[in-house]
């Protein structure tokens, strides 16, 4: 069925999610990358970078949620919190969301997407003001090369697909720098795409670049994410000097804050291996 003007449409690999709009709100061209904004009919605001659904108001709660509370409780003591894109603001504002948290910088190249969630996504920026946080407009590759060797406790590579600007913080030398960067029991957690379309192209080159830089474990956690290609997508936590496990589960369980996807039980299941993704992973 051809849809009509009224549609915004996202292919991808023989698919297409299409959302019904009221009105394009802005559109304009940064110097790294094209960002549309949307008024849809049924997921409030829709934010778009070069033709790709980055998030909209409705569901982007259940990947900020999994970016950032399944790797802050996999750590034993998360102060020193670094995010590697992450324009939006949504993950940062998850972060701030643990006490224990000191300090949070947030790295994105591109200080367009900052402002424009602030203007059509608010909602995500109510931490912007804490004063735990730090927002820089610069890029994170050359950030983590700089840093103090470890002076971070996790990392958060909160980025678009690894095409254009991103493309770098999927390689092996970026990894290593990551692992430079952490300290001792230091966690790195990124976006790993659909284990349905990427598993083979993105998450299993990812894994063993992962492992190449320095980094002795790694797990993969799947979570639905109904605007993102096939509605399935995965984040995967790596780890510097053990095993990836749940270590403050107890304070998951009793933690004092609102989410509206993650609990302590969603962290359990997420971290299930699905037959088919464990057999393509390690082929």
């Amino acid at each position: 069925m051809a849809l009509d003007n009224n549609w915004f449409s996202e292919p991808h690999e023989n698919m297409a999610l299409s959302l019904r709009i009221k009105q394009k709100l802005h559109e304009e061209q940064t110097p790294y990358q094209k960002i549309e904004i949307y008024e849809t009919e049924a997921f409030g605001n829709l934010m778009v970078i070069d033709g790709c659904v980055m998030l909209t108001g409705r569901d982007n709660f259940i990947y900020h949620e999994m970016m950032s509370h399944p790797v802050l409780y996999s750590h034993s003591a998360p102060k020193n919190v670094v995010i590697i894109g992450g324009g939006d603001c949504g993950t940062l504002r998850e972060v701030l969301k643990h006490d224990e948290v000191q300090k949070a910088v947030q790295v994105d190249i591109d200080e367009r997407v900052t402002r424009l969630a602030e203007q059509y996504f608010p909602e995500l920026c109510d931490a912007n003001e804490d004063p735990r946080a730090e927002l820089l407009f610069d890029d994170g590759v050359q950030y983590l090369q700089d840093a103090t060797p470890g002076s971070v406790d996790v990392i958060i590579v909160d980025s678009t697909d690894p095409v254009g600007p991103a493309e770098g913080l999927f390689s092996t030398a970026f990894y290593k720098d990551c692992v430079k960067a952490l300290g001792p029991d230091g966690l790195l957690v990124q976006q790993s795409e659909s284990p349905l379309l990427h598993t083979e192209s993105i998450i299993r080159p990812m894994h063993d670049s992962l492992r190449a830089a320095g980094f002795i474990d790694a797990l993969t956690m799947h979570f639905p994410q109904p605007t993102y290609p096939s509605g399935w997508w995965t984040c995967t936590i790596a780890a510097k000097d053990a095993p990836v496990s749940f270590l403050r589960e107890e304070a998951a369980e009793e933690a004092t804050f609102i989410t509206h996807y993650y609990n302590a039980a969603i962290h359990r299941a997420a971290g299930a291996t699905p037959e088919f993704f464990r057999r393509k992973l390690f082929a």
